[in-house]
């Protein structure tokens, strides 16, 4: 099953390159963001937002509250813990 799970970014490490850091669960990885940037939202406000990863992307920006339920979900159906632990396996 693919999924995105909710994580917060904590850093731009490229804004050029749409590049941010996030942490999922306490782990940190490198991510793109070119998915939720416009001129209304430009790379540099991302720090401290909650977005849905996929695959190395941010998908889409989420609120903290849905970032919650969603982990709280994925908790109940044993799989948050097996994506955390297939990005500690790629984490920078």
């Amino acid at each position: 099953m693919c999924l995105g799970i909710p994580g917060r970014i904590v850093s731009i490490d490229d804004p050029a390159l749409r590049l941010a850091t996030v942490d999922v669960g306490g782990v940190r990885r490198q991510i793109n963001i070119a998915c939720i940037v416009d001129d209304d939202h430009p790379p540099q406000s991302c720090v401290g937002d909650w977005v849905l990863v996929h695959v190395g992307f941010a998908m889409s920006r989420i609120d903290e509250e849905q970032a919650a339920a969603t982990l709280r979900i994925l908790a109940e159906l044993g799989e948050a813990q097996d994506e955390i632990d297939a990005m500690r396996r790629t984490a920078i």
